[in-house]
């Protein structure tokens, strides 16, 4: 792990927390829309359709609901309805806006068989975001010379380029990580045996709210006593025991960016296999994050966790992946699991986040966000691991 923060950590502290307030205007997309276009050359393909929304913000500053981006070599246009003419005024400036009345996807195939159907070219886009039944539609809205040939599916071009974080992104991470320990702390002070858990995610996502997040970046996860075995355990009617485990795995969505961590606690004093079980999962956690540099696999970061839960012998209550990446989506690539051949690299933003889980008595989850540099990784969660007795 490195001593010292890489130059968008240190700057962002040393700005204070409200640093990043104005970072959303200020990011490239001139040049994030220059990188796809290098992809899009390295492939022949002169045009490209672009629809997933969270590919359309991060390329374009877009933050609308309803909106294509259609990108050939030397224009980018993007296509949105009347709801969003003065918002798209405001935020897109490294593309062309067109307001249409009908489908903005529809009409930016459109507008790319003008510019590419002519040369023979073929347009992209993402088959992981595109039904059959959308293809077809966009096939019916072209000319019939063209309804074959000139629309092809392919793995995103826009999506691993997503996963490195510039130092902007970085910074907003940065940030709704430490409004994530805020609320840990704020929570410590509040919660009570006899509360419901739906009680607890309440205030959490009201405090969330007041302090400035936009929203969480998914349901929020309270599971107490034996629920906390359920590694997705949605907060629900069931009452937090005096004497048990408990697990908030949470997150908040700031500047668009997601946070993602979790930290298991104790209410009243654990027993001496609660204890064990949490020591265990703490070590797998930090022998993870520990195993965190640019060019490691992600199936040796995995490994990292899972042989020290192995020596345990709790390797099989380790049911999901050791981790995966977060950004404008609380679930991005790479994923952190067993026998993944991608390598990390500086600017991913990754979690670590074992865990084990024993069906019918309690289970226990560490979870932290990892920023990839060259030299290792920085901790973005910094709320303490130590088991907490409440």
């Amino acid at each position: 792990m490195e001593e010292a923060g890489p130059q968008w950590l240190v700057g962002w502290q040393h700005r204070g927390r409200d640093a990043s307030r104005d970072i959303p205007n200020r990011m490239n997309y001139s040049k994030r829309i220059g990188l796809l276009r290098r992809r899009m050359s390295g492939q022949g393909l002169p045009g490209l359709l672009v629809t997933h929304l969270a590919d359309v913000r991060w390329l374009s500053g877009f933050t609308g609901s309803s909106a294509a981006l259609a990108v050939t070599r030397r224009g980018a246009r993007l296509f949105t309805d009347g709801r969003y003419t003065a918002q798209a005024a405001e935020e897109v400036h490294a593309a062309k806006v067109e307001i249409v009345p009908s489908a903005p996807a529809v009409a930016a195939v459109q507008w790319l068989a003008v510019q590419v159907g002519e040369t023979g070219g073929s347009v992209g886009l993402d088959a992981a975001q595109t039904s059959v039944a959308e293809l077809e539609r966009f096939r019916a809205a072209l000319p019939a010379r063209l309804r074959r040939k000139l629309l092809t599916p392919l793995t995103s071009l826009v999506e691993p380029l997503r996963w490195l974080k510039d130092e902007d992104e970085l910074a907003v991470m940065a940030e709704a990580a430490k409004l994530g320990d805020d609320l840990f702390t704020h929570m410590l002070g509040v919660i009570r045996p006899g509360q419901t858990e739906t009680e607890v995610a309440a205030e959490l996502e009201y405090q969330a709210r007041v302090r400035g997040a936009e929203g969480m970046s998914f349901d929020s996860i309270v599971a107490s006593g034996f629920r906390s075995a359920l590694p997705h355990g949605r907060a629900s009617q069931a009452k937090l025991p005096r004497h048990g485990l408990l697990t908030l795995d949470f997150g908040v969505i700031l500047k668009g960016y997601c946070s993602d961590m979790t930290r298991t606690v104790c209410l009243g004093k654990p027993t001496a296999r609660e204890r064990e079980v949490y020591e265990a999962v703490l070590e797998a956690q930090e022998a993870a994050v520990a195993a965190v540099v640019a060019g490691a696999e992600c199936g040796v970061v995995d490994e990292a966790a899972r042989s020290v839960l192995r020596r345990a012998g709790m390797a099989e209550a380790f049911s999901h992946s050791t981790g995966h990446g977060v950004g404008l989506e609380i679930h991005e690539g790479p994923r952190i699991g067993a026998g993944q051949k991608n390598k990390l690299a500086p600017g991913m933003v990754i979690t670590i986040e074992p865990g084990v889980y024993f069906a019918g008595e309690f289970g226990v989850r560490i979870e932290d966000m990892v920023a990839v540099t060259r030299t290792g990784g920085t901790v973005l969660t910094h709320s303490p691991k130590a088991l907490i007795e409440l």
